[in-house]
């Protein structure tokens, strides 16, 4: 259980940590409440992107100066006209096995990356099957549906038995960080000798999660062919959202193994990716790229604030199950960021995006450090409403902050109260 006190003496080294990066900092105090953590950290980050932009203006989108040497932090670039060529040097966002070899593709948000490595299987393969777990994220199914007509959507339920088998056509497992926990558990668990390719949304996870280990070991057993796509402006930017970047990391277990499935046609796979990036312009700006990760102190601070959302986020599961048990939507996703909540008459996107915004003005007009806003691993609690693409049903998502122990017990309580008698 963590105290006010050791939580603000904790966001002062976060603070200290973006503030450094700056050439002009600012005088920092230690602060005295969840808002001045906020406040702070966004006013910093704004900073280090407007200096950024001060600091290399010769670096414009036509490359126009051959002295210009663009870099943010520990992140060095090189490219030509409109970053179709983005070369990117600097430390990784995971934490790979040793022997593993990777090649990252960087882009301007987690749904490029995507979209760019589901495009691009079309130089690959004419027709595949991209089986999903229950929970996948919405847009990357809307995606598939709309957008990538060689690509054929297979829901799978549990259990998943032989879901895995070998069959005539290829096989592509799209696994995603916001899958229900059993799915993604049942997952792991299965023989995945019979999949062509392994398409992983490491988004709700830390960069250095045992869970991507896990993943990459079961990968490796089955000779699996394994492609990281990621949104970086999560919980890779200390809650700050420091800018939109996304990646797609291709992952071999050592430089001299071919990927099984097809032999050298998969291996293509990180070209066409590239190709696919520079045809659409999605590629990666160098000012998202946050110049205070990579260093020792970032991941120890990362680390610590994402274990303090998930020592909420189990805390919020059980008393919800307990205090809402027919109001609860989905308590245990594989992630472990966020609940949701359902009405008692069945709610629309209208009506959840409704309640989210009354509930989070009412109890912040309490005193409570909660926002509607979208996405999650903030320093504040964030509602929104929430789109389950396997049932068709909607939500009211509820982003678990990175809050001491006292304050997120006293503020879940709050929100099941509000809950309780909005639904009556």
């Amino acid at each position: 259980m963590e105290t006010i006190q050791a939580y603000l003496e904790r966001k002062h080294e976060e603070l200290r940590l973006l503030n450094d990066c700056l050439r002009s900092r600012f005088d920092l105090p230690c602060p005295r409440s969840v808002d001045e953590v906020v406040r702070s950290k966004f006013q910093i980050t704004a900073a280090l992107r407007a200096e950024h932009e001060l600091q290399e203006w010769k670096a414009t989108e036509t490359a126009w100066s051959h002295t210009a040497d663009p870099a943010s932090g520990p992140f060095a670039f090189s490219y030509d006209y409109q970053r179709a060529d983005l070369t990117v040097r600097g430390p990784s966002f995971y934490e790979l096995d040793y022997g593993s070899t990777s090649t990252a593709v960087y882009t301007a948000s987690g749904m490029a990356a995507i979209s760019a490595v589901l495009l691009a299987s079309a130089q690959i393969v004419e027709k595949a099957d991209v089986l999903v777990l229950p929970g996948s994220y919405g847009e990357t199914l809307e995606l598939i549906r709309g957008f990538v007509p060689h690509l054929r959507l297979e829901a799978l339920k549990l259990p998943l038995s032989d879901a895995f088998a070998p069959a005539n056509s290829r096989r592509i497992l799209l696994l995603d960080s916001c899958s229900f926990a059993g799915a993604f558990e049942a997952a792991l668990r299965c023989d995945g000798s019979g999949l062509d390719l392994l398409v992983f949304d490491t988004t709700c996870f830390a960069g250095r999660s045992g869970r991507i280990r896990r993943v990459l070991r079961w990968a490796r057993r089955y000779g699996i062919p394994l492609v990281l796509v990621r949104s970086h402006n999560k919980l890779d930017s200390l809650g700050a959202e420091y800018g939109r970047l996304g990646s797609a990391v291709f992952v071999q277990g050592n430089e001299h193994q071919q990927w099984r499935a097809g032999g050298v046609e998969w291996a293509r796979l990180a070209f066409e990716t590239r190709n696919a990036v520079r045809l659409f312009g999605g590629a990666a700006l160098p000012a998202h790229f946050p110049p205070f990760a990579g260093n020792a102190a970032y991941w120890a601070l990362t680390q610590r604030r994402v274990a303090a959302i998930l020592r909420n986020g189990r805390g919020a599961a059980r008393y919800f199950a307990a205090k809402l048990p027919s109001l609860s939507a989905e308590l245990h996703f594989t992630h472990g960021l966020y609940v949701t909540l359902r009405g008692k008459r069945v709610l629309n996107e209208a009506a959840a995006r409704q309640a989210a915004e009354d509930m989070s003005s009412e109890l912040r007009g309490e005193g409570f450090p909660i926002r509607h806003a979208g996405s999650f691993g903030f320093d504040f609690a964030a509602t929104e409403w929430f789109h389950d693409a396997t049932t068709d049903q909607y939500s009211v998502r509820v982003a678990v902050p990175d809050l001491p122990t006292e304050l997120w017990n006293d503020l879940a309580a709050a929100i099941a109260r509000w809950w309780m008698a909005h639904q009556r």
